[in-house]
């Protein structure tokens, strides 16, 4: 997929934040790798230019591979019913933070590597997650359905918001319960 190959050389190589000093940028305490893994839908996004705005649904799959890294899938519909295939894209991951397992890097080509850090998650089911970057430029907000309910996502901007993510600039892309 384009976006996620732009994703990464874009991270790779993000200049320093303009101005602003901002806290570091916290990771949930623990993920577990086993759980985590498996399909997920984009709910909504910080658009990038770099992932297709016309997408109506975009999925990302993790898998683990033998040799210990996490190979990833991901999938651009122009449909929400996820006939009409736009993109995909494979890639590889691996944990950089073996105490959380949240901190990890994604690289859809060589030598370009970007962040991938879950800054939410909901740790009783797995049911959704929110993954940012230090510079808190990017940011997805993953479902395990492209439904969600609005009590949810609401609560979730919120978190956001107090992680000094600007949610003005997030665009839903799945649909309300």
């Amino acid at each position: 997929m384009r976006f996620i190959l732009l994703l990464i050389l874009t991270l790779a190589t993000l200049p320093a934040l303009e101005g602003r000093k901002l806290p570091p940028l916290d990771t949930v305490s623990k993920v577990d790798l086993n759980r985590y893994l498996g399909r997920w839908y984009q709910f909504a996004y910080i658009p990038t230019s770099f992932q297709p705005k016309e997408a109506q649904l975009s999925t990302a799959e993790y898998s683990l591979h033998p040799k210990g890294h996490i190979v990833v899938k991901n999938t651009s519909y122009r449909d929400f019913e996820g006939r009409q295939l736009m993109q995909e894209a494979k890639a590889k991951a691996w944990i950089t933070d073996k105490t959380t397992n949240a901190k990890l890097k994604v690289q859809f080509f060589w030598p370009f590597k970007g962040n991938y850090w879950i800054i939410l998650l909901d740790s009783e089911d797995y049911q959704w997650a929110v993954v940012s970057e230090p510079s808190r430029k990017y940011l997805w907000i993953l479902s395990r359905s492209p439904y969600m309910s609005r009590e949810l996502y609401n609560s979730l901007l919120a978190q956001i918001g107090e992680r000094q993510i600007d949610t003005g600039k997030i665009v839903m892309t799945g649909r309300f319960k």
